[in-house]
C-alpha cells in the first residue's frame, strides 16, 4: 500500500522545538515562567503515563478457568468455505463516566464476539466501587468467564474532552490491548454513547476481506476556524499529572502553526490498525513522539493527532480510508454532536455505517436496534455463528467454533458504503490530501 514516489518526510532533526513556537519573548515575565514550567510537567508526565505498564493498571483479576458447560467435550464445529478468509480481531476500548457502568456492560454485550478483545475503562469522576462493580460483573458473566478477553482498568486515567489528555488516555489503552493479546488487527475506541447498527459478525466478516493495514481515518487538511480555537491556543491538560480533576489553563499567547508538517483535523472516532497503534506506540519512528510533543499542548487533540500522524507518515499515508464508519449528525453552530432518536433510525440503516453516535441513557431508539438490527434480547450479548444454545438468553451459553460467522443484512449494507466510497473513483484523491 506504500507509495514509493511519496516525498520523504523532513529528517527528525528539523521538526520544530517548543522554544520555535512563540512562547517567549525578548523580556522574560513571570507568568511566562510559570508557564514553561506547567508545559514541561505535562510533556514529562505524558511521557511516563505512556511507559506505565498494564499489569498495574489494566486487568481487574487473575484469569479464571473456563466455564467447561461453555465448552462442551464434543463441540460441534462445521466446515469453512475455503474461499472465505479466517475472520480478524477486533481490540475495543470502551469508556464511560460517573453513572456509565450500565451503558459501558449494554455496549459491551452489543458488540461482544468471542475473537475481539476488550478494555473497560470508568474515569475518575466515578467513585472506585463502581469499577470494583463493573470488574465483579464482569468476571460473573459466564459467556466472558470462558472467554477471558474482557478486562477493566483498575487505575483510571483523566481524560478531558477540550484538552490533550485523551491522546494520552488512548495510547495507554492501546499499549494495555497490545500486551494482553497479539492477535488483534483493528483498535476501536467507544465512548459509553455510542451504539453499532451491525452485528460483530456482519462487521469481522466484511473486515476479513480488507487489508490488515487499512485504516479508517476522517480526514482534512482544511483547517478553517480550528486555526484559532483549536491549534494555536497554547493550554496545560491537568488531567496529564494531577489526580484530581482541576480547570484547564490557557495561555494568553498563541503560536505559529509548524512548518515542518502538515497539519490534518478529524473526528475523535476512528479504527486504527494494529501496525500504525504499534508505531505510534513503540517509538520505531521519531514523528509520533515529535506530534505528540506538540498536542500534549494543544486544545481538542484527539481529533487531530491521529489524522496528522497518518497522514505524515509515508508508511501509513496511503493506507487510510477517509471515513470512520460511523453515523453521527452535528449542530452546525456549535460543532457538537445531536443525540440521535427513533426518527433518525431509517437514516441510521440507510447510512451502511458500523456504529452511530451519540444516544442518551436507556433511549427507546436502542431498544429498536437491538430488535430490528442486532437480534439481541434484554441482558444478554448479540448471537453469532458461535452460539448454539437455544433461542432466548441461553442463546449463547453453549459454544461452537468462534471463527464461524453468519452475516445478516448488515454486512450487505457495511459492504456496500464500504464499496462505494473504493469505487467512486475519488478514494486515491482523498488520501492526506493538502488543501
Amino acid at each position: 500500500m506504500q507509495n514509493p514516489d511519496s516525498p520523504p518526510p523532513p529528517p527528525p532533526n528539523h521538526w520544530p522545538s517548543l522554544s520555535s513556537f512563540n512562547l517567549r519573548d525578548s523580556k522574560p515575565k513571570p507568568i511566562l515562567l510559570l508557564l514553561y514550567t506547567f508545559l514541561v510537567i505535562s510533556l514529562l508526565s505524558l511521557t511516563f503515563i505512556l511507559s506505565l505498564s498494564s499489569s498495574s493498571s489494566s486487568s481487574s483479576s487473575p484469569h479464571s478457568q473456563p466455564d467447561p458447560f461453555l465448552h462442551p467435550t464434543h463441540r460441534i464445529i462445521y466446515d469453512q468455505d475455503k474461499a472465505t478468509p479466517p475472520p480478524p480481531s477486533i481490540a475495543y476500548l470502551i469508556s464511560g463516566s460517573q453513572g456509565d457502568s450500565g451503558r459501558i456492560l449494554r455496549l459491551l454485550s452489543a458488540v461482544y464476539h468471542p475473537l475481539n478483545h476488550y478494555l473497560l475503562h470508568l474515569d475518575p469522576s466515578a467513585p472506585h466501587t463502581d469499577r470494583e462493580k463493573l470488574a465483579l460483573t464482569v468476571q460473573s458473566n459466564p459467556i466472558f468467564k470462558a472467554a477471558q478477553n474482557v478486562h477493566v482498568m483498575g487505575k483510571p486515567d483523566f481524560a478531558y474532552p477540550k484538552g490533550s489528555s485523551p491522546v494520552s488516555f488512548t495510547l495507554h489503552a492501546a499499549s494495555i490491548l497490545l500486551r494482553l493479546s497479539l492477535k488483534w488487527d483493528w483498535f476501536v475506541t467507544l465512548s459509553a454513547d455510542a451504539y453499532p447498527l451491525v452485528t460483530q459478525d456482519d462487521l469481522l466478516h466484511i473486515m476479513s476481506f480488507l487489508p490488515k493495514d487499512m485504516n479508517f481515518v476522517n480526514h482534512s487538511s482544511y483547517i478553517g476556524w480550528k486555526e484559532l480555537r483549536k491549534l494555536k491556543p497554547i493550554i496545560v491538560d491537568p488531567g496529564l499529572y494531577l489526580s484530581e480533576g482541576t480547570e484547564m489553563f490557557y495561555a494568553t499567547q498563541k503560536r505559529e502553526l509548524p512548518s515542518a508538517y502538515r497539519l490534518f483535523t478529524g473526528s475523535s472516532f476512528f479504527i486504527l490498525t494494529r501496525s500504525f497503534m504499534e508505531f505510534c506506540i513503540l517509538g520505531t519512528d521519531n514523528l509520533p513522539r515529535t506530534l505528540l510533543m506538540y498536542f500534549a499542548n494543544t486544545p481538542s487533540s484527539l481529533s487531530s493527532y491521529f489524522p496528522t500522524v497518518i497522514c505524515n507518515s509515508r508508511q501509513f499515508n496511503r493506507t487510510v480510508m477517509n471515513h470512520n464508519l460511523l453515523h453521527a449528525i452535528y449542530e452546525t453552530r456549535r460543532n457538537y454532536l445531536r443525540p440521535l432518536n427513533s426518527t433518525d433510525f431509517d437514516d441510521m440503516i440507510r447510512s451502511g455505517a458500523a456504529f452511530a453516535q451519540k444516544f442518551q441513557p436507556d433511549d427507546p431508539v436502542l431498544d429498536l436496534i437491538d430488535l430490528k438490527i442486532l437480534g439481541r434480547s434484554p441482558r444478554s450479548v448479540v448471537p453469532g455463528g458461535w452460539c448454539l444454545g437455544e433461542p432466548g438468553n441461553s442463546t449463547c451459553l453453549t459454544w461452537g467454533d468462534a471463527k464461524i460467522l453468519r452475516p445478516g443484512t448488515g454486512s450487505q449494507r457495511l459492504e456496500k458504503a464500504i464499496v462505494e466510497f473504493l469505487s467512486n473513483g475519488t478514494f486515491r484523491s482523498h488520501q492526506c490530501t493538502y488543501e
